[in-house]
């Protein structure tokens, strides 16, 4: 099993390349998008590997700045101009910010599916 993580203070990030599943936990307040730049080229990472899915598990991400919001904005339009790979986002319904922000992917994203829990 491959799994690589990125972890800091108060997050950990997950790349489970078997699966094609993406696990953040935690809370997320990383300063710009340099500070980002290791957790997106992870994820670019497993894009490039050619996955039919990719699932980006928010489900324990209490909170992500605005950087991070971001950074995955980037990453789901990344993942429209592959065409060939689809996505899904699994969130809280418990956590206020995912509901309006996991939303607004879709318009970046139209097939984006988007389960909240």
């Amino acid at each position: 099993m491959d799994i690589r993580a990125i972890e800091g203070e108060n997050y950990l990030v997950q790349c489970d390349e078997q699966t094609a599943t993406i696990t953040f936990e935690g809370s997320l307040r990383l300063s710009g998008p340099d500070a980002y730049a290791p957790i997106a080229q992870l994820m670019r990472d497993l894009l490039k590997q050619g996955p039919e899915l990719i699932k980006l598990n928010l489900r324990d991400l209490r909170f992500l700045n605005s950087s991070g919001i971001s950074m995955i904005s980037k990453f789901v339009i990344r993942v429209r101009s592959e065409k060939t790979v689809n996505m899904i986002v699994v969130g809280s319904q418990n956590t206020p910010w995912q509901g309006k922000s996991l939303k607004n992917l879709q318009r970046l994203l139209p097939s984006l599916e988007i389960i909240l829990d």
